[in-house]
């Protein structure tokens, strides 16, 4: 049941000690294999070339893991919670999967061909998530993201469009960056044709984290309220994935 979210990330947000909320929580990925395609919704992640820092793995595993989670409790996808995947824009097997996550998209610099694996990716009906940036890190993204998909057109999302109602009907998108809280998060989209009336197939967390949310929900990191509220984005963006 939908309701049953609160409940079930309050546990998980009590779980563990209060920390220090001053700095930022970290913890080094042991990074793991693939898990070979059988059908089953599998949590994908997008890797990238480092160029100055890195952040493409920031919040993994454990934040898919805690999704896949929630996801298993409240929807009736059926995900994988043990294992997740990750790829390229430009790997073939990409393709198995609906929906592919990208963290900290301000350092993101893909080739041509992982450029042209995002377009090709969108266009045979993936959906791809933005997220863990701020501030300047705009601009590189949005150098980048128009270099990938030339003439696109990114659009602010208000709280009345449908991916904020696909599962959980969220009524306020007032969310905050993880222990800045003069950063108020702003959602963006880009639509299939640019065409408002067709899907959307980019989500945009811009001024937010929702995977450092969900990766400390169990350890007392930041308040129950925001980790609830990313969980609550995070399956959105996958239900609406997996029905348009």
């Amino acid at each position: 049941m939908k309701t049953g979210l609160l409940s079930l990330l309050a546990g998980l947000a009590l779980a563990g000690p209060p920390a220090d909320a001053q700095g930022y929580p970290y913890r080094s990925p042991v990074f793991e294999p693939n898990l070979p395609y059988d059908g089953r919704f599998t949590f994908a992640r997008i890797r990238y070339t480092v160029y100055r820092r890195s952040g493409w793995e920031f919040d993994y595993p454990e934040m898919e893991r805690n999704l896949m989670r929630v996801m298993q409790e409240i929807t009736s996808l059926k995900p994988h919670t043990t294992g997740s995947n990750i790829h390229t824009f430009d790997d073939p097997e990409l393709l198995k999967y609906p929906v592919a996550y990208v963290s900290e998209p301000g350092y993101w610099i893909p080739s041509e061909a992982e450029a042209a694996g995002l377009r090709n990716y969108l266009a045979k009906g993936g959906f791809v998530i933005f997220d863990d940036f701020m501030l300047g890190e705009w601009y590189n993204f949005e150098s980048q993201i128009r270099r990938a998909l030339p003439g696109s057109r990114i659009v602010r999302l208000d709280v009345s469009h449908p991916v904020f109602d696909s599962f959980f009907r969220i009524p306020s998108l007032t969310m905050t960056y993880p222990n800045n809280p003069s950063l108020q998060a702003e959602f963006f989209g880009i639509y299939e044709n640019n065409d408002p009336n067709q899907r959307l197939i980019v989500v945009i967390n811009y001024n937010n984290d929702i995977g450092d949310y969900m990766e400390w929900s169990g350890d007392g990191w930041y308040p129950v309220n925001m980790s609830n509220d990313a969980y609550k984005l995070a399956t959105n963006y996958i239900v609406y994935a997996m029905t348009h």
